[in-house]
């Protein structure tokens, strides 16, 4: 159907033309069924070929490949043909005589073909292409964006001029498939004005489009992820239009959209469940190396043991027909998965080897992370990976590839460090961001820490690299004028280097940044306060008048996924603020059942996370609202939790234990690491009497939870719950809170700390928390002052 079409707007332009042995041609043309044939009528009549013969020639040669599989395509036969020669020059001899459509068509069609770059007739079209582009329609001009594109030129003047008239054009763009396409060319060029009228285009432009063609919102989300910008709107519209496709999608179009997702940082429960459906259903009829490929590598790690275990062995079984790509794609995801099948680890291992001369730079860091990451044992490889690393490294001029190949190198041991490296990386500092420098000062750690002389002093070399390291991270810090780049490039940011040396100057950049704050971008910077412990309080202020832009109501069409609503509610816990509505939605059997099947599409950490956030959740509600009537159900996921973690005492405990004992009147007034209902740890425990004196405990007991809810105290060794406290008697928790309490940079006590001496009030307890940087003081820094500290936290300060 496509080729008919192809031949006949080919024979329309001829016929226009009243030639009547064009016509003949075009017919013969139009009989043709596979590339040999098109080979013989263009050197039968090489005389009679008119510019028309030629473009229609090149069409219906990439279209018989565009119609096969990728495995099945003749590519090298058609490039090495003398007919394709042929047609090359007449193409280049007859530009100018070339229409605007026409010409964008045979520049898409040779660069289809595998021309080279650098041939004169990809050369000759682009510069003709140039010099009418003003006139160019928008169809031609998404298509010339794409070749551009191809060619390497995203950031080129041409490509300049594209985003210039896309700009001019833009409200009057009505053809979803035109409009998305250039939305990915010029995403590299767009500014943060062009980007919202695009988002607010595409957007207009998708309810206006077949429902049926998931091509377009999977553009508009490959535009969102090139230009890293989460707009939660737009990728809740797109990922509809997407649920509505996934019986139609392949294991392909399923892996890419996945990798987009996951560049975003978007995840959808409904399309996550879906898509492991549908990939289930696609197993037996991914057989070939490129299709098995990509089902493996989605479906993976979010597969049950037993159908993991099924890909694994076809894995194994398809491994010596895979190109060096795929392997190096079933590595990473056997990495992401933890995989211990060590047979097979070793066979892509040795598929990989045998292709090390094909990889690129970045491919070849890929690999070497994965393996290592996988403990895979082979020196002599590891050996080999690393004088190919260092070969690209001192060759490489891109600053994200020296950081990715200096990353992975500072992963393997080395008994000396090549000049070579220092010097490359020493080249590109100035042209790095905020997160490249992150790196870059780990790995020089790491050098400095492995360096023989180290055990001396730090070499200077490190030195003068670390000089320069603090003097570029400042620098971009007081000349960047973008909050949503600024968050960007501190997403993933730890570590001394950056904590030591740059995070008070971000906090002031940040600040100074502070009225680009909207409802897109607060999510992240929220996150970065959170991550770094770092108390900013107008940043924080900030932040919450901002927070409530954040609503649902301001984001319409948006939901939360299950486990992202846990984690609201959860914040919102912490901050003593429970919202009946949300609560009741969680605690509701039919979105239960929602979170569990989403969880086991998560990775386990995240799923770990999720299930504990839950626990917590539960156990504030309980406690905090019991009119909502929220049954505790997390009492056998508890005692789980609890046979399975680490009831030692810190040394600073086993201190505190001592010196409450001297100060209580016996180390029998004491008791340690207490379990309390619900499943809070008490670090020490003592009862006070009505007289606030110190009670003895006869045996070692703990706190139950009767079946109406009720809570008593026991023993261990009676079944029979003891009576209560006699009148005036006081159980007191004493609790040390060590750094992980308290923001970095003061002693503001965090939120979980209050949520814990919230709820063990509740239980009856009188709180005494001892923060570390009291304890740890110069005032307290001899037996009688820690004793005296300690009487004054628990009978100074008791309740009248």
């Amino acid at each position: 159907m496509f080729r008919f079409r192809l031949v006949s707007s080919c024979l329309r332009r001829c016929l226009h033309g009243g030639t009547v042995n064009q016509s003949q041609v075009l017919e013969q043309l139009q009989l043709c069924s596979a590339e040999d044939q098109v080979f013989e009528v263009v050197g039968k009549n090489k005389a009679k070929l008119a510019v028309s013969h030629v473009a229609c020639a090149v069409g219906m040669l990439w279209q018989f490949q565009k119609e096969k599989p990728q495995m099945l395509r003749t590519i090298d036969f058609i490039k090495s043909h003398p007919q394709f020669l042929t047609l090359r020059v007449l193409a280049e001899n007859k530009i100018t005589h070339m229409d605007d459509i026409m010409l964008v068509d045979m520049l898409y069609n040779v660069l289809r073909l595998n021309v080279d770059f650098h041939d004169s007739l990809v050369q000759q079209l682009v510069s003709e292409a140039w010099l009418r582009i003003d006139r160019f329609p928008v169809s031609s001009l998404s298509k010339f964006a794409i070749c551009l594109s191809d060619q390497y030129l995203q950031h080129s003047p041409l490509m300049g001029c594209i985003t210039n008239i896309l700009d001019q054009k833009l409200s009057s763009i009505n053809d979803a498939r035109v409009l998305t396409t250039l939305m990915i060319s010029v995403s590299a060029l767009v500014s943060p004005r062009l980007r919202d009228a695009l988002i607010s285009r595409a957007d207009h432009v998708l309810d206006t489009t077949d429902p049926l063609n998931y091509n377009n919102p999977r553009r508009v989300v490959q535009f969102l992820r090139n230009i890293k910008f989460s707009h939660r709107p737009l990728l809740e519209k797109c990922n509809q239009i997407i649920l509505c496709n996934i019986p139609r999608l392949d294991a392909e179009n399923i892996s890419i959209i996945m990798g987009l997702y996951q560049s975003l940082q978007f995840s959808n429960c409904d399309f996550r469940l879906a898509a492991k459906q549908r990939l289930i259903e696609l197993i037996d009829s991914c057989t070939d190396p490129f299709s098995f490929t990509k089902l493996f590598v989605a479906l993976s790690p979010m597969a049950s043991p037993e159908i993991r275990e099924g890909l694994e062995n076809t894995a194994l079984l398809l491994a010596d027909e895979l190109n060096a790509q795929q392997a190096l794609a079933i590595v990473e995801a056997l990495e992401e998965t933890h995989c211990r099948n060590l047979s097979l680890i070793n066979k892509m291992a040795s598929v990989i080897q045998s292709s090390l001369h094909v990889f690129k730079p970045v491919e070849v860091a890929r690999v070497t992370q994965a393996l290592f990451l996988l403990h895979y044992q082979n020196p002599e490889l590891f050996n080999k990976l690393r004088n190919i690393l260092v070969n690209f490294l001192q060759d490489s001029v891109f600053p994200y590839e020296v950081t990715m190949l200096t990353r992975v190198l500072s992963m393997l041991p080395c008994p000396r460090l090549e000049e070579g490296v220092m010097s490359r990386v020493d080249a590109v500092l100035t042209q790095c961001n905020l997160n490249d420098l992150n790196t870059f000062a780990l790995t020089i750690a790491k050098w400095v820490r492995n360096d023989p002389s180290y055990r001396h002093n730090t070499p200077s070399k490190y030195v003068r690299l670390l000089q320069t390291l603090n003097h570029c991270g400042h620098v971009r810090l007081n000349t960047i004028d973008r909050l949503d780049l600024v968050l960007e490039e501190l997403k993933y940011i730890s570590g001394e280097w950056f904590e030591e040396m740059l995070l008070e100057e971000t906090m002031v950049t940040l600040q100074r940044l502070a009225d680009q704050i909207s409802w897109t971008n607060v999510p992240e910077l929220a996150i970065f306060l959170t991550r770094t412990n770092h108390l900013c309080t107008p940043l924080m202020d900030l932040h919450y008048l901002a927070l409530p832009l954040t609503s649902v109501s301001q984001c319409p069409g948006c939901s939360f996924d299950p486990h992202l609503l846990v984690l609201l509610a959860y914040a919102l816990a912490v901050a003593d603020c429970f919202p009946e509505e949300l609560v009741r939605e969680i605690f509701n059997i039919n979105f239960l059942g929602k979170l569990d099947s989403q969880l086991e599409t998560l990775p386990d950490a995240l799923n770990m996370r999720i299930r504990l956030r839950l626990m917590e959740l539960n156990r504030a509600v309980c406690l905090e609202c019991p009119e909502f009537q929220v049954p505790w159900f997390h009492e056998r996921y508890c005692q789980q939790l609890q046979r399975k973690g680490n009831a030692s005492i810190s040394p600073v405990q086993q201190q505190i234990h001592k010196m409450l004992g001297e100060v209580l009147g016996g180390i029998n007034c004491a008791r340690v690491a207490v379990l309390t209902p619900y499943f809070y740890t008490v670090d020490f425990e003592c009862v006070l009497d009505r007289h606030h004196q110190p009670v003895a405990y006869s045996e070692p007991s703990t706190l139950r939870i009767s079946d109406n809810g009720k809570v008593h105290w026991g023993s261990s060794s009676l079944e029979k719950a003891r009576n209560e406290l006699p009148p005036g008697a006081q159980r007191v928790a004493v609790d040390f809170l060590d750094s992980k309490s308290f923001c970095k940079n003061s002693h503001h006590i965090k939120g979980e700390a209050m949520m814990r001496k919230r709820h063990l009030e509740i239980l009856g307890y009188r709180v005494v928390q001892i923060p570390h940087f009291e304890w740890n003081s110069m005032e307290l820094s001899t037996q009688d002052a820690w004793k005296e500290y300690l009487k004054k936290k628990i009978f100074t300060e008791v309740s009248p």
